[in-house]
């Protein structure tokens, strides 16, 4: 009741101080204008112009890529009050970011979403880290002082000609700033309600003046969720990472070495009412998971259109949640890439990629694997032509890229686009592309208990034993396939104000589905029944689907963004467990057909800023969720120079929602709190 009591407060106290910002707007208007952040001086012009590299994997103007690309900047996350990545991918139109738990998130691009939402590729600074284990991201494990984020550029649609396999609904890179760009120090902390605390510090300095570097480390405490009955699940989440980066520029060569070390205290609750006897004894877990990487990379340029990288990484994670999963993973990928004019009209760009990936996985109640270790290796080439048709006006761009992995050989996956500039404010572009999202380990060799049925008494035909179902593997299971077509329009009314129109049609082949196995009589204590459940690649469905996002500086100090996102799916499939698994005939109900996401950044004086965000997500049918309207705010205040004090409010127009629901793992399904924190950051 105490600290109900200290929420209510807080709130009243944050609302006190938004009254007082209306009050004073319209003096605010007349003030002098913010000069600590560089991006609140650029035009809506200005930030159309601004180069993303994860399209081509060559820097390009956002007006000039013919894709789908929505670029998240570190002014956006600031404002945001953001505190995770997942949060901050919010923003994008056409991400779909659902929160199942205090650390676990289903996120994935136009549609498919999940936990294990396996048809996203994520790359930190260019670096891989979707998990080919089980197929997605492990959104826990990917973070970073978000101060540090230059920017997140978001493609939707597929990249698979330029990243490769399981980039087929979207890419997202994690750009995180040069270390040049972070010198001096930082500290920032703070806490509340749902973020009970954290804190973070950076030092940025120079070895000489060719050599600036970066060290930081950061750390965090958030609550636990609650059931719908109002049961904490146990899922509290406590983290600690470090890291550091170093630039070496000499000449026409940029060296860079980069690392990371991280902990993180997590845990998870199951629903026996999905699973219990006799599978799992227990249905609450704690465990951690733990690990680092490391980042070389290589640039020479020889020209403005003329250069080679070369890159490698190594990376290992210990993930042990007792009940749960418990798994050793390493990884090693090396990359290269050489750039140059072919002729008048070509840029052309190739190269080469070799990743390998070796775990071993432990027995748990809930998951197992045959055989316990392996390594697999996936190697690829590309290239890529970029066409000038007519100067300044038509670009075509073809590119393909050959993947071999060792589950289904070779894949080969073309791309082609087409952008045509009129004049300066308009651009429209359309491409066709093929994407292929391969098998993981685990859907070749898990071994999953997923739900159980008891025994219905006095029957004796009739679930006369408790049933298990139980997810087997399949070294059958192909790679599923999409042919995707986009168009895309780009409209710059004015230095103030700009539109961007996307919209897509995907028709995908050999999806995932499930179907039944042959019922058999397990004599281990307990008796029980046991129904395989076997994958295959039955089902296949459309998807089509816009999005719109508009930004707009009605005055020089107040900016607007919108964006809306409209999604229809058609999936053909006769798997009888749909719940389990959403990429079987329910996913076109596991996805929102609409998301609204409004956001108002408005300095209202050199001092003062204050930042709203509403956002509207409509109904999960699947799991029942309705949809539900939000808001974020965030009331900052700069007494000195370089001390920035703020308050954030999350969710405030509930005390709590429900946005997802664990599929794989019956994880209890979770409500998500209202919440208010506040915090200072300090730079010198």
């Amino acid at each position: 009741m105490v600290f109900n009591n200290r929420l209510m407060q807080l709130l009243r106290l944050g609302l006190l101080i938004i009254s007082a910002i209306f009050s004073y707007v319209n003096l605010a208007f007349a003030a002098n204008k913010q000069k600590d952040n560089p991006l609140l001086d650029l035009s809506i012009e200005e930030l159309m112009k601004v180069e993303v590299t994860s399209v081509s994997k060559r820097a390009e103007k956002l007006t000039e890529v013919a894709s789908a690309v929505f670029v998240i900047t570190q002014d956006d996350i600031r404002r945001s009050g953001a505190t995770s990545i997942p949060e901050a991918l919010r923003m994008a139109p056409g991400v779909e970011v659902a929160r199942i738990g205090t650390d676990k998130w289903a996120i994935n691009i136009r549609g498919f979403n999940g936990r294990f939402a396996d048809k996203l590729q994520v790359l930190m600074d260019g670096r891989s880290v979707y998990n080919p284990l089980f197929a997605g991201v492990q959104w826990e494990q990917q973070d970073t002082l978000m101060e540090d984020i230059e920017r997140i550029e978001v493609i939707r649609g597929p990249g698979a000609a330029v990243w490769g396999a399981n980039a087929v609904n979207g890419v997202i890179n994690i750009i995180t700033k040069k270390a040049a760009d972070t010198q001096g120090t930082l500290f920032t902390a703070g806490g509340g309600s749902f973020e009970h605390g954290f804190a973070g510090a950076r030092y940025g300095g120079k070895i000489n003046e060719q050599t600036p570097f970066r060290i930081y480390a950061k750390g965090f405490s958030r609550d636990n969720m609650k059931a719908s009955s109002d049961e904490r699940v146990n899922d509290a989440w406590h983290s600690a990472r470090g890291g550091f980066r170093l630039d070496h520029n000499r000449g026409n060569d940029q060296l860079t070495l980069q690392g990371d070390i991280f902990y993180n205290s997590i845990g998870d609750t199951l629903d026996k009412s999905l699973l219990n006897a006799p599978v799992i004894q227990a249905d609450t877990a704690r465990g951690h998971n733990e690990g680092g990487n490391i980042r070389f990379r290589w640039d020479r340029t020889f020209s403005e259109k003329s250069a080679i990288m070369l890159q490698s990484y190594y990376d290992r994670v210990d993930y042990r949640l007792a009940t749960v999963s418990q798994f050793r993973a390493e990884s090693f990928d090396i990359d290269f890439q050489h750039r140059f004019p072919l002729f008048d009209r070509h840029d052309l760009i190739w190269g080469a990629n070799y990743r390998l990936y070796a775990n071993k996985v432990f027995d748990t109640e809930l998951l197992g694997m045959l055989p316990r270790q392996q390594t697999n290796h996936l190697a690829s080439v590309y290239v890529r032509d970029e066409i000038m048709l007519i100067p300044e006006h038509l670009r075509l761009t073809i590119g393909v890229r050959l993947d071999h992995n060792d589950f289904t050989g070779l894949e080969i996956q073309p791309n082609s686009r087409i952008m045509w500039t009129p004049d300066s404010k308009n651009s429209i572009w359309a491409a066709i592309s093929r994407a292929v999202r391969t098998p993981s380990r685990a859907e070749n060799d898990v071994l999953l208990n997923t739900r159980t049925f008891d025994a219905i008494p006095g029957t004796s035909a009739l679930l006369p034993l408790p049933l298990l179902a139980q997810l087997v593997g399949s070294s059958q299971f192909n790679a599923e396939k999409l042919l995707a077509y986009e168009l895309g329009y780009r409209h710059q009314f004015s230095p103030q104000a700009s539109l961007n129109v996307a919209t897509f049609f995907n028709d995908y082949s050999q999806l995932r589905d499930l179907s039944f196995g042959s019922l058999a009589f397990q004599s281990s204590f307990p008796p029980h029944l046991l129904l395989p459940l076997g994958l295959n690649n039955n089902a296949k469905g459309q998807t089509y689907g816009v999005e719109v996002a508009a930004d707009w500086r009605p005055v020089e100090r107040w900016r607007l963004q919108a964006n809306y996102s409209f999604l229809h799916m058609h999936i053909d499939s006769s798997s009888p467990f749909r719940q389990i698994d959403p990429t079987t005939g329910s996913a076109d109900k596991v996805s929102p057909q609409h998301q609204i996401s409004f956001r108002s950044n408005f300095d209202l004086s050199e001092k003062m800023q204050f930042n709203l965000w509403l956002r509207y997500v409509s109904s999960v049918d699947l799991y029942r969720i309705p949809g539900y309207v939000t808001m974020d705010t965030k009331v900052v205040y700069t007494p000195l120079k370089n001390l920035e004090l703020f308050i954030v409010g999350q969710n405030l127009f509930s005390q709590n929602h429900m946005e997802f629901v664990s599929d794989f793992i019956p994880s209890l399904a979770t409500t998500i709190p209202r919440g208010v924190y506040a915090g200072a950051q300090w730079r010198f």
